[in-house]
């Protein structure tokens, strides 16, 4: 990651109230996200660019799933909150349990409210460096993939608070980073140094039953709703999932109820209404019809579809397709 031009912030401070459009303007991640309730969505995003690495803050209050991945050749460790509540690929999150994701791998959360997770951004050899200068190389191993980590509690918590003092001091006062490369690299010095004592500490998570059968879970899920975003104009039935799967109708229903709080039916009903409405939000004035957006996503029964739309984002979606770019709901 380049450092921060004159004319680009630092510190970026981001209010989310559209899930579909949760990834725009960051440069850092890719990121879907889906509500899982019907109810407003108030997240908020903090970035902190420090030179090559960067320190990114969320907080949500609803349950939610994301999918998130790392661009750039960025390494990410990702911490959690102590009063936060959801999974991270089907592992409940809990005190001394963090992330290690390579460059490009994804991770998927189901969030509660309340969430508040700190991610660390940095380039490999931003870490290989600082070990090779103490000799102590042979104890850094690039993650394969995403990888959860077991860490002494404190440990973790004090991981988690430097980040948060850090977000919260640049939120109040973003001049102090925006201004002054000084305090950037400062910033990122002491990052490197919290972060590399904590990885000294850190070993393989080790799973129980339960927590294999929750990831086993996720996996299914993930398998599920991969396939429903590749045949978006089909009318899929659960007996194409549980093909795709290779699991029974049970296994199906319980797998999305335990790690969604949804049927399957449901849940694939709920992803293709975010789909429609990022396709209605997308669109220019006279470029298209409710009813064709509607069809390409598989929503036959257009009464059906205003009704389960409506209940999902609050208005119709024609109000969502009248609305101009970048004007807020009303």
């Amino acid at each position: 990651m380049e450092p921060p031009a004159a004319a680009e912030s630092a510190v970026t401070v981001v209010e989310i109230s559209e899930p579909t459009a949760a990834s725009a303007g960051i440069e850092l991640i890719d990121q879907d996200v889906m509500q899982l309730r019907s109810m407003p969505l108030r997240a908020r995003r903090v970035i902190v660019r420090l030179e090559s690495a960067a320190v990114v803050f969320h907080s949500v209050n609803l349950r939610v799933r994301t999918r998130t991945s790392v661009r750039r050749g960025l390494l990410a460790y990702v911490t959690f909150g102590s009063h936060a509540k959801g999974t991270a690929n089907g592992l409940p999150v809990r005190p001394g349990l963090m992330l290690a994701a390579e460059p490009g791998a994804e991770a998927s959360f189901v969030t509660d409210a309340g969430w508040e997770s700190i991610t660390f951004l940095l380039p490999p050899q931003d870490i290989s460096a600082q070990l090779v200068a103490r000799q102590r190389e042979s104890e850094f191993r690039l993650p394969q993939g995403v990888e959860a980590l077991q860490v002494n509690a404190e440990k973790v918590r004090e991981l988690f608070s430097w980040g948060k003092r850090l977000v919260d001091i640049a939120a109040r006062q973003p001049a102090l980073f925006n201004e002054r490369k000084n305090e950037r690299v400062a910033a990122r010095v002491e990052l490197l140094e919290t972060l590399l004592a904590t990885l000294g500490a850190a070993t393989d998570f080790e799973p129980d039953r339960t927590d294999r059968t929750r990831q086993a879970q996720s996996l299914i899920v993930k398998v599920a709703e991969n396939y429903a975003l590749s045949h978006t104009g089909d009318y899929l039935y659960v007996s194409d999932l549980c093909r795709v799967a290779g699991v029974s109708e049970r296994t199906l229903e319980y797998a999305f109820k335990d790690v969604m709080g949804l049927t399957p039916m449901t849940y694939l009903i709920r992803l293709r209404l975010h789909r429609v409405r990022q396709a209605l939000l997308a669109a220019t004035q006279g470029s298209t019809t409710v009813s064709a957006v509607a069809l390409d996503w598989g929503f036959w029964h257009f009464g059906d579809f205003s009704r389960a739309y409506k209940e999902c984002f609050g208005e119709l979606p024609s109000d969502t397709l009248r609305r101009k770019p970048g004007e807020p709901q009303q």
